[in-house]
């Protein structure tokens, strides 16, 4: 228990804080409120937002924010010089040794310090008249539902002695009033003509509950109704509900008017004039724009369909791509849709820093308009650095760095060329290694490709092509791998929250160019063969050279039936160790044929409340096994004499956000889902395969560490073929730009192969192997850079499957914690 002893004096301590040490004897701190809708209590969620007064927030039962409020103190000075005259002899101390400077600095540690608890939330006071406010709100609230007649009466209960006090409010809805009958007038034949042929159905309907909102979205209905069908000028203000407020059936009558005419100012006075159909007269593009340029003199012009292309230097983009992303033509009839997606087409073509579009009436009409779209462009080139701190089992600590330099309209359609330079080191169990590497790639923002494939998406969905090309070597990083990776990728916006995914010529050539070093790198392995060895040669003194005399030993041992029926246990250890052996030193050609749909509906990067689904399937090795009848000695299917991988991978993930306070206080669940099934007896490639542990996983062990299943194998790398993994956190704001973080993670990784090489305890055996999942627990800081977040978690093993008794909290301590460093959150 002396491991928690920590955790039970933080509580203690807060518990023991006075909840109303800041209220005065005439005040008392709200401690509840109570509704009874029709005398039935209910937590009244929907209420809350109308509501003045909420007792202060709690975490876990307990108002945290409170006790901090507490531990501060009003009557403290806020200035260096109050604080010195409070405080002389501290503030003399640090002024004689060292400086006035360093007595300030060290006054306003204190004065920051008591600010911060300050900071916090004081204690909510009742107030009689929020209270009897809070009360207005409910009734009016509830008049917007129909019912009319609703009352609210309110009591209050005040506990001088702890002066604390509890709202109670009685909320009588009484009988809701329905609509009958729907009266719709339109004066103006051009809107009624609209309105009839459009076939939209009203949501006004006969017998219905009135309800506001409803009113509401039937205006924004017929707004948008127009304004998509070119009357530009339409707003809500021409649009009037009135309601019968004499019946007293509980029933009321709706007249729905819309105004023939708009008012337009002229020469000082209002004057009525018709809608219209508007049309696109003109569309002009300044595709240079700048503030300090707007008075400038337009120096070079293009049309390109009867688009202007114009710029107060050189237009530099290529109007055939760019008009494209512009969906309003001359001689089109004037529609919202068009407008907002020609702005949020733009904008998605990553070139310009700003995208403005401006309509005006075409000099001597009042039905064409002029569009005029300013594009102010970002720079056209940029650099970007990124940096990462790694850890697991096989690199004890790392760093890595990632400069590119991105090159705008490279070839004036918008193209987004990148190139990067990648470099790493890091201290691995064989000592220090490093790894270098570089790739290019080129975004282009619509389809390329053959055959006319690209008509089957249309430019609406903005379609994008992306073309990248990489290598990297490793050298002293595992077995010096070599990679090379080449991709074609497709990606469309189905609609603003469903986005598509088409890898078409995805392929990675995975080489290991120092094969040798398998037994230095992963000692584990070897120290278990030459346990082997020791039996095989009944000789205890007994160690293996390496690398050959380990390899040899490891293939004599697989093809000896006289020691598997004698040794069975030391068999299979060899035979597993030669297995994980050939899928590590493998070289490996990986071509990928994957589709992706994604569902995200987060509105913005501030949004806290948002879904987000992705799921993935992709095939390794289908076409290009069927060209490829040759084979190598282990008998896998190899293209090239390279060994070719063979799989069919499905990953589901599934993320749910929650704002739950004022703040940026957030709830966050995530899942994930995976497996990958081979097939003609190929071989799972170490780096496709699934693993567990790490800063963006189960944060409690190490990369690698965990699994599969209730093994505990002490390897330096662990991989399965089905994984599944769930977190949830409370994120909180602390202070500034530090964040803090509750999390539980829970996951394991299993094999679904069926190979005969893999233990009983590391397969999945459906529903009995949930027991393997491991979970980990513990906490967070975070500094939030605005531009990244460099992020601390610290996780605790809370259950360990592996463990034959005591698997909770066994060894839940800080000795046994793994201490994350990671960049940004963890999902």
């Amino acid at each position: 228990m002396k491991k928690l002893s920590s955790y039970f004096l933080l509580i203690t301590f807060l518990v023991s804080c006075n909840s109303t040490k800041h209220v005065t004897d005439e005040d008392h701190m709200l401690t509840n409120n109570y509704f009874l809708i029709d005398s039935v209590k209910t937590n009244a969620t929907e209420l809350q937002k109308y509501v003045l007064q909420k007792p202060n927030a709690r975490f876990l039962g307990l108002p945290l924010g409170l006790y901090f409020h507490n531990i501060g103190n009003h009557n403290k000075p806020n200035t260096p010089s109050k604080w010195a005259i409070k405080n002389p002899r501290s503030y003399n101390f640090v002024k004689n040794i060292f400086s006035e400077k360093q007595s300030i600095a060290y006054a306003n540690s204190f004065i920051n310090l008591n600010k911060w608890f300050l900071s916090y939330k004081a204690p909510e006071i009742i107030n009689d008249i929020k209270v009897n406010r809070t009360a207005n709100n409910l009734s009016a609230y509830y008049k917007t539902q129909g019912y009319f007649k609703s009352s609210v009466n309110t009591k209050t209960v005040k506990d001088s002695i702890n002066k604390k006090a509890s709202v109670t409010y009685f909320i009588n809805k009484g009988k809701p009033t329905t609509l009958d009958t729907i009266n719709i007038k339109i004066s103006s034949q051009v809107l009624d003509s609209i309105y009839n042929e459009s076939g939209l159905e009203t949501l006004l309907k006969k017998n219905e509950q009135y309800k506001d909102q409803t009113f509401r979205n039937e205006a924004n209905n017929v707004v948008k109704l127009y304004r998509n069908k070119g009357i530009y000028n339409f707003s809500e203000s021409a649009i009037g509900f009135y309601v019968d407020s004499t019946r007293t059936d509980y029933k009321t009558n709706v007249d729905f008017l819309i105004s023939s005419n708009r008012l337009i100012e002229k020469d000082g006075r209002y004057v009525e004039k018709p809608y219209k159909v508007h049309t696109i007269k003109e569309v002009n593009v300044i595709t240079d724009y700048s503030f300090n340029k707007r008075e400038a003199k337009i120096k070079d012009s293009i049309t390109y369909e009867g688009i202007n292309f114009l710029a107060y230097n050189k237009v530099k983009y290529n109007p055939k791509y760019l008009s494209q992303s512009i969906f309003l033509k001359p001689n089109s009839i004037y529609k919202d849709t068009l407008n907002n997606l020609t702005r949020s087409h733009l904008k998605s073509l990553k070139n310009f820093k700003s995208t403005n579009i401006k309509f005006s009436t075409a000099p001597g009409t009042d039905d064409e308009l002029i569009m005029d779209i300013f594009l102010a462009p970002l720079e056209k080139y940029t650099l970007g650095l990124d940096t990462e701190l790694t850890h697991s089992n096989i690199r004890n600590i790392g760093t890595s760095a990632k400069f590119s330099i991105s090159n705008r309209n490279a070839f004036k359609g918008s193209e987004l060329l990148k190139m990067s330079l990648l470099g790493s080191w890091f201290n691995a169990n064989n000592g220090p290694g490093w790894e270098i590497g570089a790739d290019i790639s080129i975004e282009i923002p619509r389809f390329v490709a053959p055959f006319g494939l690209s008509k089957f998406v249309p430019k609406e969905m903005s379609p994008r092509t992306l073309f990248s090309f990489g290598s990297s070597f490793q050298k002293n990083i595992g077995l010096d791998r070599q990679t090379f990776t080449i991709l074609t990728d497709y990606k469309w916006q189905f609609n603003k929250k469903k986005t598509i995914q088409l890898e078409i010529f995805n392929t990675q050539y995975v080489k290991n160019l120092n094969v040798g070093s398998f037994f230095n790198i992963y000692s584990s392995e070897y120290t278990n063969l030459n346990s082997v060895a020791k039996v095989y040669y009944s000789d205890p003194n007994k160690v293996l050279e390496i690398p050959t005399e380990a390899v040899t030993f490891m293939n004599t041992v697989s093809n000896d039936s006289n020691f598997q029926a004698s040794n069975s246990e030391e068999y299979n250890t060899a035979t597993n160790t030669l297995n994980r052996y050939n899928i590590i030193t493998s070289d490996f050609l990986i071509p990928v044929i994957a589709y992706s749909f994604t569902y995200n509906n987060q509105t913005d990067f501030k949004d806290n409340n948002f879904s987000f689904f992705k799921a993935r399937v992709a095939n390794s090795g289908n076409i290009l096994g069927l060209l490829s009848k040759n084979k190598n000695a282990n008998n896998k299917k190899t293209l090239l004499r390279i060994p070719l991988a063979q799989y069919f991978k499905t990953d589901i993930e599934y993320k749910k956000f929650w704002d739950i306070g004022k703040g940026n206080s957030v709830f966050g669940f995530r899942s994930f889902l995976g497996a990958i099934m081979t097939y003609d007896n190929s071989a799972i490639p170490f780096t496709k395969s699934y693993f567990a542990g790490g800063s963006n996983d189960i944060r409690a062990w190490q990369t690698y560490e965990l699994g599969p299943g209730s093994r505990n194998s002490g390897l330096e790398f662990n991989t399965g073929s089905f994984k599944f993994l769930t977190s949830v956190e409370y994120r909180f704001d602390v202070f500034s730009k530090l964040k803090g973080a509750f999390f539980v993670d829970a996951g394991n990784i299993w094999d679904i192969s069926g190979s005969s090489f893999v233990e009983n305890d590391a397969k999945f055996n459906g529903i009995s192997s949930l027991k393997d999942i491991a979970v980990g627990s513990g906490f967070g800081a975070r500094l939030d850079f605005n531009f990244l977040i460099l992020r601390l978690d610290v996780g605790f093993k809370t259950y360990e499957p592996y463990l034959n008794n005591s698997k909770w909290f066994k060894n839940y301590d800080f000795t046994n914690a793994v201490y994350n460093v990671g960049i940004n959150y963890p999902f």
